[in-house]
């Protein structure tokens, strides 16, 4: 008797792999922190940072403003370090700390991950040092930046 449903090999399935170009993140002004001025060359020209470069400055420049302080930012944009700062102990305000800014930079999709989290006290002053991850290129260690004068 013959098979009501029909019979037939598989062909091998070749799969080809298309490499994608990477989409670039736009670049921005080079920012000096230290000096709280754009960096300029030679010729009195503003340096242009790349695209990484000047994702990392996005993310020092937010945890370095206080969520609500400023009209001009959008209402999502900052960190609430003042908050984090009135709890009552070490850990809690470390824990804040790390809590605001991981919620300030995944706000923005080019973020992937915030990780890694190292704090320094020096009498009343707070730093904090930690890795951002980004969806696209290297993972960034961003350094000792004070967050208790936010």
């Amino acid at each position: 008797m013959a098979s009501l449903y029909p019979t037939f090999e598989m062909p091998e399935l070749v799969e080809q792999r298309q490499e994608r170009p990477q989409p670039k993140y736009p670049k921005s002004y080079l920012f000096d922190f230290e000096k709280g001025d754009f960096v300029v060359d030679g010729a009195g020209r503003v340096v242009i940072a790349d695209g990484h470069t000047a994702w990392v400055q996005w993310c020092i420049k937010t945890i370095l403003t206080e969520r609500f302080a400023c009209l001009a930012y959008s209402w999502d944009y900052g960190v609430e370090v003042g908050g984090a700062l009135r709890q009552p102990s070490r850990l809690a305000i470390e824990m804040e700390v790390e809590r605001t800014i991981t919620e300030a930079l995944l706000v923005d999709p080019r973020t992937e991950q915030v990780r890694d989290f190292t704090f320094r006290r020096e009498a009343d002053q707070l730093w904090v040092s930690f890795v951002a991850v980004p969806v696209i290129g290297d993972a960034a260690r961003i350094e000792e930046v004070r967050v208790d004068a936010v």
